[in-house]
């Protein structure tokens, strides 16, 4: 939501391929059929340019070693190797974001092996990925991993968890001030559990987003509360998450 154009890429090894919207006969169509200065046109107009711009980047001259890097990567990893490369090659992006699914374990999650750990082992190695492909840009990169929802504690009939209420967020960046958790631990003990089965909620995400834009962007409290309508800010949260 807002002014700023904003282009979305497919995953996997298609995602720089051309597509139907880059074919010069279509694209010529749709710029007829859109050549009002009403919303749509305007909208066609500010996609088109922004796939430009995200092809070019994708697609640029010292590209060479990160496709070699995603010939050998498998599944996600290869797409965040490509977004570093998009990151380096395109200066205007300021903000991406990346899925992983998958996380719906309601049977037989396991623990060190299972439908869990072949979930966190991409993760893992399409974090590590990013980093290197990133290089020098790393120490200028905050990446916060979240999930929509958490799992619950109580593992249920199937060996399994099901949808959960509290989770947890991982940050990594250069500024970061890392190596141990930020905020609250309510404990996983069952009195400590919210309705006895869920990791109790310390913290609303909101508050780790509007402390890692405020210093990450530098925004002030007038512009992160655009970002983050209707949330106040709890003053003095999770001071030293960020340097």
């Amino acid at each position: 939501s807002g002014p700023r154009p904003v282009a979305m890429l497919a995953s996997g090894r298609g995602a720089g391929r051309a597509s139907s919207m880059d074919r010069p006969g279509l694209a010529t169509a749709l710029d007829r059929l859109y050549a009002p200065d009403d919303a749509l046109g305007r909208a066609w107009r500010t996609g088109r340019a922004a796939r430009a711009e995200l092809m070019a980047g994708l697609n640029g001259a010292d590209a060479g070693a990160d496709r070699e890097a995603e010939d050998t990567a498998r599944g996600w990893s290869g797409d965040a190797i490509r977004l570093a490369r998009l990151m380096r090659n395109e200066p205007k992006l300021r903000v991406a974001a990346l899925t992983l699914g998958g996380w719906d374990t309601h049977i037989s999650q396991g623990s060190a092996e299972g439908q869990l750990a072949r979930r966190l082992g991409p993760l893992a190695d399409g974090l590590a990925a990013f980093a290197q492909a990133l290089g020098p840009l790393l120490a200028e990169t905050l990446v916060v991993v979240v999930s929509e929802f958490g799992r619950t504690v109580r593992e249920n009939g199937n060996s399994g968890t099901d949808h959960g209420h509290g989770g947890v967020l991982w940050l990594l960046g250069a500024r970061v001030h890392g190596g141990r958790m930020h905020g609250d631990w309510p404990g996983l003990g069952e009195a400590a559990r919210w309705q006895g089965r869920d990791l109790a909620v310390s913290t609303d995400f909101r508050t780790v987003l509007w402390r890692a834009l405020g210093a990450h962007f530098a925004l002030d409290d007038a512009a992160l509360a655009r970002v983050l309508p209707g949330f106040k800010f709890p003053a003095g949260a999770l001071d030293g998450l960020t340097g």
